[in-house]
């Protein structure tokens, strides 16, 4: 462990201390949290040292936090406490190097998070916005009370100590055959159609990976096709509330290349999404992101059989666009035009470390 991420409480008496802030879903389970809590008791009186870890979705800023409004729902909140001491728990190789590392009157704790809670998603911010980034987070928290669930209990904010860990997953090890799509149009003044087919080679690729698509295009019709199209589009789903879901565009791209009456296209196009080309795109889905770290865009939500879908927060997925168009003809020349359409499916997401 190259790092210890610790967070102090403004008191003093507490400092939070974890050894990582990635836990990855691995499908089956989730990495466990394993942390330390270093006291100072002086000041304590007879107050109890609380943990918590919540996962929760944001969707607006804490400034809009009034009048007993808040902007926050708690999808999962677990607690222990950790002094005085009451469940100890097994200590792990990871425990035992913190307590090495951040020294005396250390007090261990443990999280096991369930598998059928969302994945870390932040929204990207405007410029003007402030505050925490909507979307869904866990949060590791350290604080002094002297009831663990006692709403009406204030808690001293200098007596609390957070920290932000991050809740991904990685790409399954074997990826599936890539989609396929095609279309066969026919127009008006023409015996014959325009046919489109687009394919991928795999159906899963990894954030910031080339991404060649096959594209064939038959045009049997008297007209031409006088460009064509390639876009990427990210949509995403507020599954909190049933109507809140949007799609962005993340990449465009357009093609001179024109396609003559009665004659073929055929070749194969390479393009990479990536959240450099889209740092403007207020509400765009990225994954969690940790303070003063960068981070990319959203990877593709995987959902599980029988989990409920309201218990995810946001579900994220993409869909490449293939869109051709194609001449009027006739008296109007140019003037008119027709679109023809295609599209795929897209899961991006981070390959697995090598252990």
């Amino acid at each position: 462990m190259a790092k210890v991420f610790k967070k102090t409480s403004k008191s003093g008496g507490l400092t939070l201390c974890l050894g990582k802030r990635d836990y990855v879903d691995h499908i089956s389970k989730v990495d466990q949290v394993d942390g330390v809590v270093k006291l100072d008791t002086s000041d304590f009186g007879g107050r109890k040292v609380f943990v918590q870890l919540a996962c929760a979705f944001r969707y607006g800023s804490e400034d809009l936090d009034v009048m007993g409004l808040c902007f926050r729902k708690d999808l999962w909140i677990h607690q222990v406490q950790i002094y005085p001491e009451s469940n100890k728990p097994t200590l792990t190789e990871m425990h035992n190097t913190l307590m090495k590392k951040c020294g005396d009157n250390t007090y261990p704790f443990s999280f096991e998070i369930p598998n059928n809670l969302p994945c870390s998603v932040s929204l990207q911010p405007g410029p003007e916005d402030k505050g925490k980034a909507c979307g869904v987070d866990f949060e590791v928290k350290a604080y002094l009370a002297n009831d663990k669930c006692n709403a009406d209990e204030t808690i001293d904010k200098k007596d609390t100590a957070r920290l932000i860990i991050r809740k991904i997953q990685f790409a399954p090890s074997q990826v599936g055959a890539g989609p396929k799509a095609d279309i066969c149009k026919g127009f008006m003044m023409s015996d014959k159609p325009v046919h489109l087919e687009a394919s991928l080679d795999k159906d899963l690729y990894f954030h910031g990976e080339n991404i060649p698509i096959k594209i064939k295009i038959n045009n049997e019709t008297n007209k031409t096709v006088k460009k064509f199209s390639v876009s990427v589009e990210q949509t995403t789903d507020i599954v909190l509330y049933s109507a809140d879901k949007y799609s962005k565009l993340v990449f465009n791209q357009e093609f001179g290349e024109t396609v003559e009456p009665n004659s073929t296209y055929d070749s194969t196009l390479s393009i990479i999404p990536v959240l450099s080309d889209n740092k403007e795109k207020r509400g765009l889905a990225l994954d969690g992101r940790l303070k003063d770290e960068d981070t990319n865009l959203a990877s593709t939500t995987m959902l599980r059989p029988g989990v409920e879908k309201d218990v995810l927060g946001i579900l994220v997925s993409y869909k490449i666009k293939i869109n051709l168009m194609v001449a009027g003809g006739g008296l109007l020349g140019g003037l008119t035009s027709s679109d023809v359409t295609v599209e795929l499916p897209l899961q991006l997401m981070h390959p697995k470390p090598e252990e």
